[in-house]
């Protein structure tokens, strides 16, 4: 083929295709497989360590903060959760912590489940919501309430339906703020970690598990990137004095979410936040079950969005934009080249570009998946998931609907 033949149609089809298949490859490449290198490096850093002779319960015995942890979970009608996943907070490694339960409003059993449990464990604090509290987010003012209450400067959140993934998931996470000890000039002040769900075969569950892989990989990525800009309560921790000194969710008690997300998108920098991605440092909690379920709790999650900094939103539209227009530009050079033209080698590039893309994009999210003990996906639940999410996120922030309380 000459391509001193091509018309102008084709250099600006051929070059917007090629710029956006760009464009996505340095998304994934340095955002999303982040995560990735970070677990491959860290897991050479072990083997290195065994190879020494380095005991790896007593390196992390001697690298572990001195000072204690809070950690914190709101509850509400939670008392089936508590009674099967409590214990497993209660039985941790790490050598000083206690675990502070907010009862907000249950109207169920979690206040009996809770006492229980602190009858045989002084470490198991309990406090509660006031009564009639006249606030939009109760669930902010539990975290606050257990906030001031906390005996230690630590503070690490999780929900009343997550479990740990190991007896470690204490350590691992602190092992985040181990920077500061090291470096007097630096202060880790905030350590992100992943919150993975149950598996289960499902249709709806593999998309939950794709959508939460894929969020959890880019907010992961771009933290140690230096652009952190979320979390969630699922697994997080801060300290407490940065918690009260930057006023905790003063700013944010006009919405009802985002307690997590919004909190460390006001408060996060790229020397203050580090990431723990591990697996023994992840938690696990059930799904949705049904798709409406899921659609309201996606849709809450949305909504708190355009309150994200100017700087955050400008990313976060890169790649669904970037996404769409490479589908966009796919699209028109297929169309193009089918019916309008003979050329076949232009056609080749065109799908050569989305088959890369799609290659890369397999590859970096199952060898993430597999490292995290999530099942892979096949290519085409892949394709199919990168196509149907965006729309249906761009559908659910175009038709706002009310919030739930939680």
């Amino acid at each position: 083929m000459d391509f001193s033949s091509l018309h102008i149609v084709d250099y600006i089809l051929l070059g917007s295709l090629l710029l956006l298949f760009v464009l996505q490859m340095y998304f994934y490449i340095r955002y999303l497989a982040a995560p990735a290198r970070k677990m491959r490096r860290d897991k050479k850093s072990e083997i290195s360590n065994l190879k020494n002779g380095v005991n790896r319960a007593l390196a992390a015995e001697k690298s572990q903060i001195s000072e204690g942890v809070s950690v914190i979970l709101a509850a509400h009608n939670e008392s089936y959760n508590l009674s099967q996943y409590l214990q497993a907070l209660l039985s941790q490694d790490y050598p000083l912590y206690e675990v502070i339960v907010v009862d907000d409003g249950s109207e169920d059993s979690t206040r009996e489940v809770v006492e229980r449990y602190m009858t045989s464990d002084p470490r198991l604090k309990m406090s509660f919501v006031p009564y009639g509290a006249r606030v939009r987010s109760t669930k902010k003012l539990a975290i606050t309430l257990a906030a001031k209450a906390a005996k230690y400067d630590y503070l690490l959140l999780t929900d009343a339906d997550c479990v740990p993934e190991s007896s470690h998931w204490i350590s691992e996470m602190m092992s985040g703020f181990q920077l500061s000890t090291v470096n007097s000039q630096l202060s880790t002040d905030i350590v992100l970690g992943f919150g993975a769900y149950f598996m289960h075969k499902s249709h709806l569950n593999r998309l939950v598990q794709f959508d939460t892989l894929f969020n959890g990989l880019h907010y992961l990525g771009a933290a140690l990137c230096g652009h952190p800009y979320m979390g969630v309560g699922r697994n997080l921790a801060y300290k407490k004095s940065l918690f009260f000194e930057s006023g905790g969710f003063s700013h944010l008690m006009t919405t009802r979410a985002g307690d997590d997300d919004l909190f460390v998108n006001h408060v996060a920098t790229r020397t203050n936040t580090s990431v723990v991605i591990s697996r023994e440092s992840l938690t696990w909690s059930p799904s949705k079950r049904t798709f409406k379920e899921w659609w309201q709790q996606k849709r809450r999650h949305l909504s708190v969005s355009p309150q994200y900094r100017t700087s955050t939103k400008c990313r976060l539209a890169f790649e669904p934009l970037t996404r769409g227009l490479f589908y966009v530009a796919l699209i028109g050079a297929l169309v193009y080249y089918f019916l309008y033209t003979s050329y076949i080698v232009p056609l080749y590039i065109a799908l050569g570009l989305f088959l890369l893309r799609w290659i890369v994009q397999t590859v970096i999210l199952n060898t993430s998946a597999r490292r995290l003990g999530l099942k892979s996906f096949n290519m085409f639940s892949i394709l199919w998931f990168d196509i149907v999410l965006p729309l249906i996120n761009l559908w659910m922030l175009v038709v706002p609907k009310k919030q739930t309380k939680w």
